[in-house]
């Protein structure tokens, strides 16, 4: 069934589709009909419509071609208040989405559209008007959208807690504006790859929607120190931050966001490569819920930072350290005594990182009892002696050892046999064909060989 069949079941509510859409086959129809007549009469209508809650999109819209009075009963808009098309991206067009609105009205509260790429505006006005009490949505890759899409849903859902507009890259600081002045109860805001955004449009969407606790700004390469400092100054419950290669930002900018956020648990600042010590050591002193901590390839951070950050944030759970080149084994040391709760630790391209590291890890308490995951491809001086460390990590489940080329089959095998279900990811070269007797073959190189 594709979504033309469903737009027709949403706007013909009176009107029967046909028969040939639907995928099975009703092979004794007066028995059916007597089935279906009993049902229908030793259920109430609520016990019907409550069935029906249970159902997905195809199963709601193949019953409503049972009958006109399953028709009505698929269709009620109270079956419709949670809606995820994201399996039909290809079909939805704008006629389906406005064709829901329609039928769901002030039922729906739940709809993603993730992926539409054939969704535009006028779509999406149709749907705040007829959707005010929409909660959660996901607009995500819907590309066509413009700011035009926001001001509509500034103006009709007050109601808006969680919108997803990730990778809508006409979007521009008019559709922050819109959002602060009619969506005040906005909490969760993904903004990813929207790079027409700046510290303007991000000033006035957290003066207008000062509750937000969770803002994703992956991408966004015109967000900078400034517009951290908006966030700070209003949103202060603010719990998860992504600002991923946002390389605008410095310490100054995550500096205030730590003093002025004492709740935040999640923090994604892969790729800011200015930031330095100063900005672990602003979380380890005002940030002790923190949780999550991405700062891949944040390059300019030692060992310094680290010992002030596990002094004050010791519950931390998961930490990507990829591509932090100046850390040593004194940061595992550190971790091991002040993160106790690690679980997922990122070491990849760490080529500091040595033997003496992992048995520091390996023996301590967050690791035997905890650490799940441990990435440590391309550190080239681990060898089978680090790996033999690991051995009494009895929650381990994956172990990344991409291009650690003194690491080998055998050190891997021994591994396995104290942790049979752990996941090794490993990469080892085919070995370069011998030269030819005579030299009249031609050598091949291992680049060659692979390919």
């Amino acid at each position: 069934m594709n979504l033309t069949t469903i737009a027709k079941a949403t706007v013909h509510e009176a009107e029967m589709i046909p028969m040939k859409a639907c995928t099975f086959k009703l092979t004794k129809s007066n028995n059916s009909s007597d089935e279906e007549s009993l049902i229908n009469r030793k259920l109430p209508k609520e016990l019907l419509l409550r069935v029906f809650s249970f159902l997905d999109v195809i199963s709601l819209c193949r019953s409503a071609q049972v009958s006109k009075y399953w028709h009505m009963l698929a269709l009620d808009g109270i079956n419709w208040q949670r809606i995820d098309l994201f399996s039909f991206q290809r079909d939805v067009e704008g006629s389906v989405v406005e064709g829901i609105a329609k039928r769901c009205g002030g039922f729906l509260k739940t709809l993603s559209l993730k992926g539409c790429q054939c969704v535009g505006d006028a779509a999406m006005k149709s749907f705040a008007l007829h959707c005010a009490n929409i909660e959660d949505l996901n607009l995500s890759g819907c590309k066509r959208i413009t700011d035009s899409t926001c001001v509509s849903l500034g103006r009709h859902c007050p109601k808006l807690s969680k919108l997803c507009l990730r990778s809508c890259p006409l979007l521009s600081d008019a559709s922050l504006r819109a959002l602060s002045a009619g969506c005040h109860s906005l909490i969760t805001l993904d903004l990813s790859w929207c790079e027409n955004i700046t510290e303007y449009g991000i000033e006035a969407l957290s003066r207008g929607c000062n509750k937000i606790r969770i803002l994703v700004l992956d991408g966004c390469v015109g967000v900078n120190d400034s517009a951290l400092f908006h966030v700070a100054r209003h949103c202060r419950e603010l719990r998860k931050l992504n600002i991923t290669t946002c390389s605008e930002i410095t310490d100054e900018g995550v500096i205030r966001i730590a003093r002025s956020c004492p709740e935040l648990a999640c923090l994604g600042v892969s790729g800011c490569t200015q930031l330095t010590d100063a900005f672990l050591i602003a979380l380890s002193q005002n940030c002790p819920q923190l949780v999550t901590l991405e700062m891949a390839k944040c390059s300019q951070v030692t060992d310094n930072g680290f010992q002030a950050l596990t002094r004050g944030c010791r519950i931390i759970e998961r930490l990507d350290l990829e591509e932090c080149v100046q850390l040593t084994d004194a940061t595992l040391s550190y971790l091991s005594t002040g993160c106790p709760r690690l679980e997922k630790l990122s070491l990849s391209h760490c080529e500091l990182i040595s033997d003496d590291g992992i048995r520091i890890l390996g023996s301590s308490a967050c690791a035997s009892e905890r650490l799940t995951v441990l990435e440590v491809d391309n550190c080239p001086l681990l060898t089978d002696s680090g790996l033999e460390h690991l051995a009494f990590c009895h929650s381990l489940q994956r172990v990344e050892l991409y291009d650690c080329q003194l690491i080998t089959r055998t050190g891997i095998r021994r591994l396995r046999s104290h942790l049979p279900n752990v996941k090794v990811h490993a990469y080892f070269a085919p070995v370069t064909p011998p030269p030819s007797i005579g030299g009249s073959r031609r050598r091949y190189c291992r680049c060659c060989v692979i390919l």
